[in-house]
């Protein structure tokens, strides 16, 4: 049985479909849903798994052996994702204290245990993008939720628990069951609905003379990528560490929006707004993923081309009346 901590937000329920497709629907939930209207419930709906447990009673169900036994992993996706977020005892008490429980337990059992880092850890880049261990200690991260992500990683490494899980670095990933995600969504979902609705995207203006405007790069990666690698990591229990999850390759936010109106068969039409000064000294202008460690492990995963995953996003889910993932969909 897996668990998927996470498991109805964006890349948990991502990972679900694909365990899924892959056969396996042995699987413990565990979230919180909150009011309906933000739609997070719909990530789960067309999907196989054999309970869910809210996110508040879980640690202590497990603690206590309430959850059903025979863990063979846990998958912990589960994290306030929201970049913005001020409220720093709110960000250390979900994404550091709830991870060290849930890992020294995972420890104590023998759990496979997969979490999400995140490559907010790198701040402003000038550290680089290594996912080597030595490398951790440098990072200064530019915002509360990084530093987070940050400290968990500290943690793990000085624990000695990163010879025995998987942390994953993610870059910008973008793809479906995304939707519920508001202002955290991905430039690729609000292109699409801005296209649709008003025939341009609006993207931020540069505020620093090496970037024109669009010009800023990002390391974007499509979710059923990050699955892949994902899946393959669970097959391989002894491939242990901080990696990061990239395309290794920097594209402009002009590139991906670029590639959003050729999937819908448009013209492009981008006008620059200014962006809001709350951000300017917190904004990364250039991310690009070291990937080589993944592959000297072994990782057969090669992400897919930016314009391939935006195409299939667009044309196969946000173009469809269904776009969720479900068992039906590849």
């Amino acid at each position: 049985m897996i668990v998927i901590t996470g498991g109805a937000g964006f890349i948990g329920s991502a990972m679900l479909w694909e365990l899924n497709r892959n056969g396996i629907e042995d699987v413990i939930v565990v979230d919180e849903l909150a009011s309906a209207t933000t739609g997070k419930w719909k990530n789960l709906a067309g999907l196989g798994f054999r309970d869910f447990i809210h996110k508040n009673d879980f640690l202590e169900r497990l603690s206590s052996g309430r959850v059903p036994g025979g863990i063979s992993a846990v998958i912990h996706m589960g994290a306030i994702s929201d970049t913005t977020e001020t409220d720093a005892d709110l960000l250390l008490k979900n994404n550091y204290e709830f991870s060290k429980e849930l890992a020294t337990h995972c420890i104590a059992e023998g759990i496979r245990f997969v979490y999400a880092s995140s490559a907010a850890t790198y701040g402003d880049g000038s550290r680089g993008y290594s996912d080597e261990e030595e490398h951790l200690e440098s990072l200064r991260p530019l915002n509360m939720y990084g530093y987070s992500k940050q400290l968990f990683d500290l943690w793990a490494l000085r624990s000695g628990a990163l010879a025995k899980f998987a942390g994953l670095k993610f870059f910008n990933v973008f793809g479906p069951n995304e939707y519920h995600k508001g202002d955290m969504s991905s430039v690729v979902f609000k292109a699409f609905n801005q296209i649709r609705e008003t025939g341009e995207v609006r993207l931020f203006e540069s505020h620093r003379s090496d970037y024109r405007h669009g010009e800023q790069m990002r390391d974007f990666i499509y979710v059923k990528d990050c699955t892949a690698i994902m899946l393959w990591l669970l097959e391989n229990p002894s491939v242990n560490g901080i990696f990061n999850v990239g395309s290794g390759k920097a594209r402009s936010f002009r590139d991906l929006v670029g590639a959003t109106f050729s999937a819908m068969e448009r013209e492009p039409s981008i006008r620059y707004v200014p962006m809001p000064e709350k951000l300017r000294d917190k904004y990364q202008y250039f991310t690009q993923a070291e990937a080589a460690k993944l592959k000297a492990y072994g990782c057969p995963v090669d992400p897919s081309p930016l314009e391939e995953g935006v195409r299939d996003y667009v044309c196969n889910h946000l173009a469809t009346a269904n776009p969720y993932l479900d068992r039906q969909r590849t």
